[in-house]
């Protein structure tokens, strides 16, 4: 049966979908872009700014689930700019630090209000 999570303390979702949805036992995260959840703005200009807050407000979602970084099986990176792959792995290293999910990371066109990295992920309980 699905199941649809809106989490307080995130961001506020910008379009018609869920923080989060969950079915047969796996969470289905909504991509993050790094918005202040207080403002609802972007406040940082540095990929690593970025990242750290994207992560940030994913560990706000998984929270809000029950769930840890540690429940994480695969996550997606999307980057404006694939040059700051390691910058992005420098700080993603700081959340996954063991038995890490699986990860895919792809450079795209542009993201939602001029965001300079998006995670999405799915977890397990």
């Amino acid at each position: 049966m699905k199941k649809t999570y809106n989490i307080e303390g995130a961001p506020k979702a910008i379009g018609p979908y869920s923080h989060a949805v969950s079915a047969d036992g796996l969470f289905f995260l909504s991509g993050q872009i790094p918005i202040v959840p207080e403002t609802g703005n972007i406040e940082d200009t540095t990929i690593e700014g970025q990242t750290e807050q994207v992560l940030k407000n994913i560990g706000t979602v998984l929270k809000g689930l029950g769930l840890d970084y540690a429940d994480v099986v695969k996550t997606t990176v999307f980057l404006t700019d694939m040059n700051d792959f390691a910058k992005v792995n420098a700080v993603y290293g700081k959340y996954f630090t063991a038995d890490f999910p699986a990860r895919s990371a792809v450079q795209v066109g542009a993201l939602p209000k001029g965001a300079l990295v998006e995670i999405e992920l799915v977890a397990q309980k």
